[in-house]
């Protein structure tokens, strides 16, 4: 891969509650993205796209393993000859050492002859949409390669806290990816979060999420994708779309040897 990536960011509506819908619906929109001219490098997914928040049926509704997720995106990607970011899913886990099974948020990347190259579970889970009381919180960094650059993910709430970014970034991280299901009334601070994001850490972020209407929650679309300088180099609407970019990676390198964040920082006084 050179230093360029073509993206391509599925901004889609999720039913919440019906995996068979959403499997059917991100499989068309997947083939649009993959049928552009030019042909994307990457295929970024939202968050939750298999069930939604569905989350007083997540057990039964949660893959398991990811088992259908991971067949189904491995050989996309391979047919495609394209790397995915498969958004994240609602996965089921069997438990460990007689705990009962649990569901994680979890993101699953494939490289272009189908191999899986990443996985992340969502660390932080937000209380406000009872998270907490329904899946079980990852516990390790989403930091992969992407034929050999080197790239992180995170998923939704993990923007508001930027230690993890900080980490994935000081891990040598030039691009971050980040599905989302992000709603109204909350533009500004989705905004203004993934431009910090980018500045702070001198990196792009990519960042997918969901549109439509899951019960009373509206969820305004706008995937973006900020430059390490936070300049925003492509902005969807509310509506269901694919939005393309394409960026250069040689920009990371430039904007942190002009601004040198990371040989200034003194974490002994940061404890």
């Amino acid at each position: 891969m050179t230093g360029k990536l073509r993206l391509a960011l599925i901004q889609m509506d999720i039913r919440a509650g019906f995996p068979e819908h959403n499997f059917a619906r991100l499989k068309k929109l997947l083939e649009e993205a993959a049928g552009a001219t030019p042909k994307p490098d990457v295929i970024l997914v939202p968050e939750m796209w298999n069930t939604g928040y569905a989350l007083d049926r997540i057990h039964e509704l949660a893959d398991p393993a990811g088992a259908r997720t991971k067949e189904f995106v491995s050989e996309f990607s391979r047919r495609r000859g394209v790397n995915v970011i498969a958004g994240s899913i609602a996965e089921l886990r069997e438990g460990r050492e007689g705990r009962p099974d649990g569901v994680t948020n979890t993101v699953y990347g494939f490289d272009r002859e189908g191999n899986e190259i990443a996985e992340y579970s969502k660390i932080h889970l937000f209380k406000l949409m009872d998270e907490h009381l329904h899946l079980e919180a990852g516990e390790r960094p989403g930091r992969f390669e992407l034929e050999s650059v080197p790239a992180g993910v995170m998923i939704c709430y993990d923007i508001r806290f930027p230690e993890l970014a900080r980490r994935l970034a000081l891990d040598g991280a030039k691009v971050l990816f980040v599905p989302a299901e992000w709603p109204h009334p909350r533009l500004h601070h989705w905004r203004t979060l993934l431009q910090a994001r980018a500045i702070e850490n001198q990196m792009y972020v990519v960042a997918c999420n969901r549109c439509g209407v899951s019960g009373e929650t509206h969820f305004f679309g706008h995937s973006m994708i900020v430059d390490p300088w936070g300049e925003i180099v492509a902005e969807a609407g509310e509506e269901e779309t694919i939005l393309t970019a394409e960026i250069d990676l040689a920009l990371t390198d430039e904007v942190r040897g002009r601004i040198p964040v990371f040989a200034d920082r003194r974490p002994a006084l940061y404890e």
